[in-house]
């Protein structure tokens, strides 16, 4: 399913005219892979591991595993609506546990395999999984929580070379799957929110989100597919970002994906991937962006072959727009949409001027627009709460076991999304952060975005993180949390020169009035910066002692 043709050269006319054709049943297994039968000896998917190991799986191996894995979980008794939990990192066996999944109709349940055991048995105890797959690195804290897990009644091992691990349960499955037939609202996944205002919500997602997905992914890819592209991401696969910005709607198109089972992001090894494979199509996220800023030379070391890349799940700086243009010859594509309602805002280099800074335009199809707290629409220039229509195929069929809190975000016809922002004059759309980041000083509404893009500007720093902290007079002040580059040390006039640096570029109440280097930013596992936990910490130092 393509959706736009290259020769439209106009984005708004390709809004005006867009509709959707979401058929009364889809299913995602069976849309990234069964139904490309051209396509059987083509590489689906390129895996690399740590040690160099290489291999490739093609369409047809992928169809041909998922269907076996598919009988094999239903002879472990996995029934319509049972969720299977993957916690597994970029590997062939994670697209084919989930292809799997689908087609026998029960929900995934992707888990980063950066949780510990806290957070896993949360997350498993919550959503009831029957099954885990994963690897043997994290089988012993898997099987270490299953006494407290009552619903969980089999953790299978995909290295284990055993009659129950992966492999055996695959060779001793029937070869032809009867796919179950599923509905576009019947659900698919499971996927948690990062949590970073409060403990994770499982958002529910049906098979049709996939379709939802496909206008902005296909737009912010310069429309994707494209002959000789090949995707990568260094996004966790059990993320939204991961998931449903890359692994699934690239095997949508037919466009094999890289995988890289990595551990910590190592900018070097990303470029060096990136060439070899001649990848050219990829979302990488703002903070790896800034990982790979610090890397000399990129395009002398390392020849490329990008055409398209794009990047959400925090701001896209002006400044780091400009080093991808210049570093990597790409016009950066920004995006933007949540766990429970995706890509619904961005940019199309190819057919729309991009405003570096900006989010872009709601991708035809959805409608997105800054609200007031009775649900009305905010003129242009006028920050509120960024709110998306409900009649949308993309937005989740709501929170696992919390409908109240569902119900909750929704005013009107309007869904909330917690973010805020504005619109200017032409449509386009401007992030300021969450509702708890904007900074409120002195009767100023400040978003961190445009202060932490103009420290970067700083030669010495590498990272940095703007928040609000208490202050008697006016409100709240700005502080900024910084992580140097390499070499340099963190003395009382280097942070005088960054402060007097914001000073001069932006609005004299937009300065930080106090600078705290630190050795990292603390992240969610989704690579977001946590700024809840900066401003809790002064909070916490403002508060009287009992």
């Amino acid at each position: 399913m393509r959706m736009f043709q290259p020769a439209v050269t106009d984005f708004d006319t390709l809004r005006r005219n867009f509709r959707w054709n979401v058929p009364e049943f889809v299913n995602i297994g069976v849309d990234v892979c069964d139904r490309h039968t051209s396509l059987r000896d083509q590489v689906a998917i390129y895996y690399e591991d740590r040690q160099g190991h290489r291999q490739s799986l093609t369409f047809g191996e992928m169809k041909a595993l998922s269907d076996r894995f598919g009988n094999a979980l239903r002879a472990l008794g996995v029934d319509r609506g049972d969720r299977v939990a993957i916690v597994l990192s970029q590997r062939p066996e994670t697209a084919i546990a989930h292809i799997a999944i689908y087609k026998i109709a029960a929900v995934a349940l992707p888990l980063s395999v950066l949780f510990g055991p806290d957070a896993l048995e949360y997350r498993l105890a919550d959503s009831g999984a029957k099954v885990v797959i994963t690897d043997r690195a994290r089988a012993p804290k898997v099987n270490g929580l299953r006494e407290r897990l009552p619903d969980l009644e089999r953790v299978v091992v995909i290295d284990d070379a055993g009659a129950e691990g992966f492999r055996g349960l695959t060779e001793r499955a029937d070869t032809r799957l009867d796919v179950a037939t599923t509905r576009a609202d019947d659900p698919a996944m499971l996927i948690y929110t990062s949590g970073t205002t409060g403990p994770a919500k499982g958002a529910l997602n049906g098979h049709r989100c996939l379709i939802g997905n496909l206008p902005g992914f296909e737009l912010s890819h310069n429309f994707l597919p494209r002959e000789g592209d090949l995707f990568w991401t260094p996004a966790d696969w059990a993320w939204t970002g991961g998931l449903l910005d890359a692994l699934l709607p690239a095997l949508h198109y037919g466009v094999p994906i890289l995988a890289y089972e990595s551990g910590k992001f190592d900018p070097e090894k990303a470029f060096e991937l990136v060439s070899r494979y001649g990848v050219r199509n990829a979302f990488i996220p703002p903070t790896a962006l800034k990982m790979l800023r610090q890397v000399d030379s990129p395009r002398n070391r390392y020849p490329m072959k990008l055409r398209s890349i794009m990047s959400a799940g925090e701001q896209v700086t002006p400044e780091v727009y400009r080093w991808v243009l210049v570093e990597l010859g790409v016009k950066l594509n920004e995006m933007w949409g949540q766990t429970e309602f995706n890509y619904l805002v961005g940019n199309c280099s190819e057919i729309m001027a991009v405003r570096p800074g900006s989010m872009g335009k709601a991708y035809p199809g959805h409608e997105v627009m800054p609200i007031d707290e009775q649900g009305a629409v905010l003129p242009p220039g006028e920050a509120g709460e960024l709110a998306a229509r409900i009649d949308d195929p993309v937005m989740f069929l709501g929170y696992w076991k919390r409908e109240e809190a569902a119900r909750a975000k929704i005013t009107g016809e309007w869904f909330r999304t917690g973010d805020v922002g504005y619109r200017d004059e032409d449509g386009y759309l401007w992030f300021m952060g969450r509702t708890d980041d904007v900074i409120s000083s002195a009767g100023y509404r400040i978003g961190p975005g445009e202060i932490e893009d103009c420290l970067l500007k700083h030669p010495a720093v590498a990272q940095a993180a703007a928040v609000g902290k208490p202050d008697a007079l006016r409100g709240e002040i700005v502080k900024a949390f910084i992580v140097l580059n390499k070499g340099r040390e963190p003395t009382d006039d280097l942070a005088q020169e960054i402060q007097n640096s914001v000073k001069e570029r932006l609005a004299a109440y937009e300065f930080p009035r106090e600078v705290e280097f630190i050795d990292e930013l603390p992240m969610t596992t989704t690579g977001k910066i946590r700024r809840n936990e900066l401003r809790d910490r002064e909070r916490s130092k403002c508060r009287p002692k009992s």
